[in-house]
């Protein structure tokens, strides 16, 4: 897992439409980045419907919410038309910004042993610096944990 208060790696990456998103282009905006294993697993589908339900309010803070995996563009855009998810779903399928956000790891399923994305979300400032990092993200709670850290660095 990265560090806090360290500059977020940039990216290039698609989403489900084929659009190109780059880091840089949300300076000025908090960016929720979450990393998830597969479109349609069970804790994939609950975490992204989680963000999907909430997304409204991350807007109204003034942030975006970008879901991250090695799935094609195809696959995410089943994903997303499925569930009727209203954010950004990039396709990662060469891992360049999933292993420069560090969350490709080695994981132990039944005893069998394969490499894969662990479930991290990262939240980046306005100027690009990671500002929250959790790694073994519960799917289920994460968009309202997200949303509760935003919550808090607004109310000062």
């Amino acid at each position: 897992m990265l560090e806090i208060n360290t500059k977020a790696p940039s990216f290039s990456l698609p989403d489900q439409n084929g659009n190109m998103h780059k880091l840089e282009e949300y300076k000025g905006k908090k960016v929720v980045l979450y990393f998830y294993p597969k479109d349609n697993t069970p804790g994939c589908t609950k975490q992204a419907c989680g963000f999907g339900e909430l997304y409204p309010q991350f807007q109204e803070k003034g942030a975006v919410v970008f879901g991250v995996s090695k799935d094609t563009v195809a696959s995410h855009k089943k994903f997303e038309e499925k569930y009727g998810l209203p954010f950004p779903l990039l396709s990662d399928p060469e891992l360049t910004c999933i292993q420069a956000y560090d969350v490709w790891k080695e994981k132990k399923n039944y005893g069998k042993v394969s490499m894969g994305i662990v479930r991290t979300t990262y939240l980046i400032d306005e100027d690009g610096m990671i500002i929250k990092a959790f790694d073994k993200v519960k799917a289920a709670d994460n968009p309202a944990q997200m949303l509760e850290v935003l919550g808090g660095s607004d109310e000062s």
